[in-house]
């Protein structure tokens, strides 16, 4: 699923919501939550997940095109670990006997 289409799905689920105001508030959460870590902060979404930064050390890498050594700096990068609420409903099986990932 892409933004685009999680908007349009808020936007059905709550009809007295312009599309537009959905948009808005979608925006405003991530917005929220690249600004916590940017700033290195841990944002917990309970029963969703939990998004937080990891510190890439440097390194010493390789360009693919000469194979020369470079030096590649300490960078972050941000991870997630889905909550265990996440994690039940995506493994639990579904009315029918099936589990999602079978279909």
């Amino acid at each position: 699923m892409i933004k685009s289409e999680l908007v349009t799905r808020l936007a059905l689920q709550n009809p007295h919501l312009y599309q537009r105001e959905v948009e808005g508030v979608l925006n405003a959460v991530l917005d929220e939550i690249s600004d916590a870590l940017r700033d290195r902060n841990r944002v917990e979404l309970r029963g969703f997940g939990a998004f937080s930064v990891r510190l890439r050390g440097p390194r010493i890498g390789r360009n693919p095109r000469t194979g020369e050594s470079v030096p590649v700096e300490e960078k972050a990068a941000p991870f997630f670990r889905t909550g265990k609420e996440m994690r039940e409903r995506i493994n639990n099986a579904d009315d029918d006997g099936m589990s999602r990932a079978a279909e």
